[in-house]
């Protein structure tokens, strides 16, 4: 037992005080019983009952994995807190992408955002659908390559129901999202065959509503390569919109860097370093969560975010 569960430990006087301070986290922190089980590693009918003093297992045994949990819990507060709790940053990059996705809905168009992993496309496709009305975003799989199941996948994203044959699906699909305005933005959309992203197409043309799709540098170049078939002739000549990100911008490392409290040029020059590597800008996100936890209450420096990028398994 840690000292910090044992600190908690002596701060109830029985476990009645530990369910009534468990109750007002819980509703302070906005989280479920049941989110509170799943992470503490206690079944939802099991706290449920030992909420209610009605627990015929182990109670020991629950009330110190709530600890625990609640200790765990604390730790990662404190970790985030200050220069560690940022929230989506609008970097010149995300701005580019949100750009796109909104050109796309305005005008019901088809776009392409394609490029290396890292530099910020889901984080910036999140950050827009949040802000906006009628936005699905569907992220695609190798398991949802083909059209069932990525019919199947935007079903269940866009509240329709799945199951029955793919046209229907499609149908049914259409129907939702005509007249809607929105827009469908397919993420990963390298992982898609040609005829499911034929069957996307089709339900943009079906109901004019905006479409994006957004991957690596595979999605536009079997859209655009010399050897396209005739079918991807068609699509093609669909794409209104098309934002290619091959890199990290400095400007993006330095809008990171400032909402951490981090304006020295040794420093800057380090992430910037570190946002040219495999990862890109994630890499840097990476690297200055650890590193404000090794800085505490002031703004990392260069040692911090050397320490940080090394335990993270990046070279020294």
């Amino acid at each position: 037992m840690t000292d910090a569960v044992v600190k908690l430990k002596e701060q109830f006087g029985d476990h009645d005080d530990l369910r009534q301070h468990l109750a007002g986290y819980l509703a302070d922190n906005g989280l479920s019983q049941e989110r509170a089980g799943k992470e503490a590693g206690i079944s939802g009918s099991a706290l449920n009952q030992w909420m209610k003093g009605k627990y015929q297992g182990d109670n020991e045994a629950v009330a110190e994995k709530i600890l625990i949990w609640m200790a765990s819990r604390e730790r990662r507060s404190v970790a985030i807190q200050g220069f560690g709790k940022q929230g989506f940053i609008e970097t010149a990059t995300a701005q580019k992408i949100m750009n796109v996705l909104a050109f796309a809905q305005s005008a019901g168009d088809l776009s392409v955002i394609y490029g290396g992993a890292g530099v910020g496309k889901t984080t910036a496709i999140r950050h827009y659908a949040t802000d906006n009305p009628n936005v699905w975003v569907i992220t695609m799989r190798p398991d949802t390559a083909s059209v069932a199941s990525c019919l199947e996948e935007i079903g269940d994203v866009i509240g329709v129901r799945t199951g029955s044959r793919a046209n229907r699906v499609s149908r049914d699909i259409c129907r939702r999202l005509e007249d809607t305005g929105g827009l469908l933005v397919i993420d990963e959309a390298q992982h898609l065959t040609v005829p499911a992203i034929e069957s996307i197409r089709s339900i943009h043309d079906a109901t004019e509503i905006g479409l994006v799709l957004s991957g690596n540098e595979t999605v536009y170049a079997r859209l655009s390569g010399g050897t396209r078939s005739a079918s991807f002739a068609q699509l093609f000549s669909r794409v209104g919109k098309r934002l290619r990100l091959t890199k990290s911008e400095k400007e993006d490392v330095a809008s990171l860097a400032s909402r951490y409290g981090i304006t020295g040029g040794k420093e800057l020059s380090t992430l910037i370093g570190i946002s040219r590597k495999p990862g890109a800008l994630r890499g840097v996100v990476k690297t200055l969560r650890l590193a404000v936890m090794f800085a505490g209450d002031i703004a990392p420096t260069q040692e911090h975010i050397n320490a940080a990028w090394r335990d993270l398994g990046g070279e020294a």
